[in-house]
């Protein structure tokens, strides 16, 4: 890495140069960093928002899971069926399927080898447990922060490999040029977040053979959210600069304690607490399933298998399934304006024609469950404090006492299986550009629980495997590279003129601005999408973006430059999603995945619900496309692509060998 300076409209500006710059600090970005330092590219340099505030640091759940192919027992499994489970979850291409399957093993050992504790019998066995939509046991954790631990063990390595770390820096633009008739990325700007308050003098230009962007999902596009605090994602980055989305319809949303943001799976709702709602003010506390089941037992059994089947799915709604609960606590948070907690002080109680709660009313599993675990006694907290005192303590630590309070949740996004389209190397159309980890939408409708994990994990592998065997060189030198940029950089430096111009100036502030859009999501574009709201909240998402891209909104100090620019691109994220949203509709696309397509003319939820709860099935064959988004132009492109098969050529050892050898692989 070499650091100058660049002198335009009068600023002189600090100009990095590296081989490859690597945005974000997640696991999939650190573990990209540590493999392309063992493919021998030394030119690196990752520059990030704020070291440990993403998702990887900062999420988990009762027991965070990673999924991989099965390494032991007698149970069948390979690397063939593994990809056929990722696929069969509809949208997803074959090729990327099998890749994450056949990678899976290779990646999981090196979390292994460099520290990661995933757990082992004494013959050194890594046995596995069946997660979300998994056929298998291939499941494994290391405790409620799996992801964390990932996190600070790579970020070791990173830093034992000397890799420099440029912190507090948001990348606000992606800096292309037109080669042999592809666009391709060059470079990137950022804002030095310790001096934004200088305005213009903040700005740092990148000059990279290559980026690598690790930037997480844009969690902060709603209000109900289990993403950490302030965690933004940068997908709008790439698609302001032309980079093609793909399935940013398909999300995963689930409950979520509020105050600190946390999944609310497994042993919390296996344990059975009681459900209750309280206006804003804490007044009028109900038991508000009650009325919406008809025994007890269905009640209890309903909210014990939310335990395995934590995300929202449609498919486990009827009949009082699991999914059943989110809807109702919607119901109650969203179109009621009520606050909704899980009490594990109480269990649930009797009322509205319901009897007392029995334990031998349950389900054959879940009373199965609770027998095989002794906890057939007492309340959901004394049940907690046997089955997983990990979980309580969790809470402790961040001023939550299980034992004396209830915990406030609300149903929440949590995962976006779209984004950022890339190819079996996870390169970008955008060439040069490679989107890993969760801002890479390689996911489809369905995946099994913990695959996330191993696509980032994978993903970051197969990036710096293409990056030093293809881009090992370097196309610009550093005054092709400012002649090239110069008209992108004007046009900037002039955006931000613009914007700090309205400092102190009348309009809507940031923070009004951003809520704005995140309580649009969160009605309209979240586990619950109603028909009769979605083309009224697409023209009012245009609306906004025009509103802050032509600058018409008040900063109230020169440093809110940055959140300008955050607003900015998680607005035309927002656009993209909604435009999707909008095109899936009209191709006859129904409830799939984690969401619901709620419709006047739809089918009936339950029978205790009323008319205002129908919606519309699922379309099966529309699994057999990925829907593709394209900003161009100030235009929003949709393309409709049929999905890729699996491969299933014969791989004939020599030919394999000889193709690696002649590097063909990467045509």
């Amino acid at each position: 890495m070499l650091r100058d300076r660049l002198e335009i409209h009068g600023y002189n500006l600090p100009l990095y140069s590296c081989h490859t710059l690597i945005i974000g600090s997640g696991a999939a970005a650190l573990n990209c960093a540590c493999h392309l330092r063992q493919f021998g590219v030394e030119d690196l340099l990752i520059v990030t928002e704020k070291l440990g505030g993403g998702v990887s640091n900062n999420s988990g759940s009762d027991k965070q899971t990673y999924y991989k192919l099965s390494l032991f027992g007698e149970e069948p499994d390979s690397v063939a069926e593994m990809a056929r489970t990722l696929f069969n979850g509809g949208c997803m291409h074959g090729d990327i399927a099998l890749i994450e399957a056949a990678l899976s093993a290779q990646e999981f050992f090196h979390l292994v080898e460099i520290g990661v504790p995933f757990p082992h019998n004494k013959f050194g066995g890594y046995v596995g447990y069946k997660t979300d939509h998994d056929p298998k046991r291939r499941a494994t954790s290391a405790g409620p922060w799996t992801s964390n631990q990932m996190f600070q063990k790579l970020l070791a390595q990173v830093k034992q490999q000397g890799t420099p770390i440029l912190d507090q820096h948001e990348v606000i633009s992606l800096l292309t040029t037109t080669e042999k008739d592809h666009p391709r990325v060059i470079g990137a700007l950022a804002i030095n977040k310790a001096i934004s308050g200088s305005g213009l003098n903040s700005l740092v230009v990148f000059q990279a053979e290559n980026v690598v962007m690790g930037t997480g999902g844009p969690g902060g596009i709603y209000a109900a959210s289990v993403y950490p605090e302030g965690h933004l994602g940068g997908a709008g980055v790439a698609l302001e600069a032309g980079a093609t989305a793909v399935n940013l319809t398909e999300w995963q949303y689930g409950l979520a304690s509020t105050k600190f943001r946390w999944n609310v799976s497994g042993s919390y709702q296996q344990v059975i607490p009681r459900y209750i709602s309280v206006n804003q003010d804490g007044s009028d506390q109900r038991e508000f399933l009650n009325p919406y089941f008809n025994t007890m037992g269905d009640l209890a059994t309903a909210i014990f298998l939310k335990g395995y089947q934590w995300p929202f799915d449609t498919r486990k709604i009827g009949n009082y399934g699991s999914s059943y609960l989110d809807i109702l606590v919607y119901q109650e948070t969203v179109l009621k304006n009520r606050r909704v907690f899980m009490d594990f002080r109480h269990n649930p109680s009797a009322g509205e024609g319901l009897g007392d709660f029995k334990f031998d009313d349950l389900g054959a599993e879940a009373y199965r469950y609770l027998e095989k675990s002794a906890i057939l006694f007492g309340t959901p907290i004394e049940r907690l404090q046997k089955l997983n005192p990990m979980a309580i303590q969790l809470y402790r630590e961040h001023g939550i006492d299980l034992h004396r309070e209830p915990l406030e949740i609300a149903v929440c996004a949590q995962h976006c299986n779209g984004g950022l389209k890339g190819n079996i190397w996870w390169e970008s159309d955008l060439r040069h550009l490679f989107p890993i980890g969760e801002v890479n939408g390689t996911h489809g409708v369905y995946r099994p629980g913990g695959s996330a994990l191993n696509s980032g994990q994978v993903g970051g592998y197969r990036a710096a495997q293409f990056i030093s065997n293809v881009y090992q060189g370097y196309s610009y030198s550093k005054e092709q590279f400012i002649r090239i940029i110069a008209p992108d950089l004007d046009s900037k430096i002039k955006l931000i003129e613009k914007a700090l111009q309205r400092v102190g100036a009348a309009g809507q502030d940031l923070k009004s601005f951003r809520t704005e859009l995140q309580r649009r999501m969160t009605e309209v574009a979240a586990h619950i999408r109603r028909t009769d709201l979605l083309e009224t909240a697409y023209r009012e998402a245009q609306q906004q973006y025009d509103r802050i891209d032509s600058c018409a909104v008040k900063l109230d100090h020169p440093s809110d430059i940055t959140a300008y620019f955050q607003n900015r691109q998680l607005c035309l994220v927002q656009l993209a999603i909604l435009a999707s949203l909008r095109d899936y509709l009209r191709a006859g696309g129904g409830s799939r995945g984690s969401y619901l397509v709620v419709t006047d003319d739809g089918v009936p939820v339950s029978d205790r619900l009323g008319n205002d709860w129908r919606y519309r099935p699922e379309a099966e064959e529309l699994r057999k496309y990925t829907l593709e988004y394209q900003y161009s132009g100030g235009e929003h492109q949709l393309r409709w692509i049929p999905v890729r098969e699996i491969p299933e050529a014969d791989y004939w050892f020599e030919n394999v060998w000889r193709e690696f050898l002649e590097k063909t692989i990467y045509q």
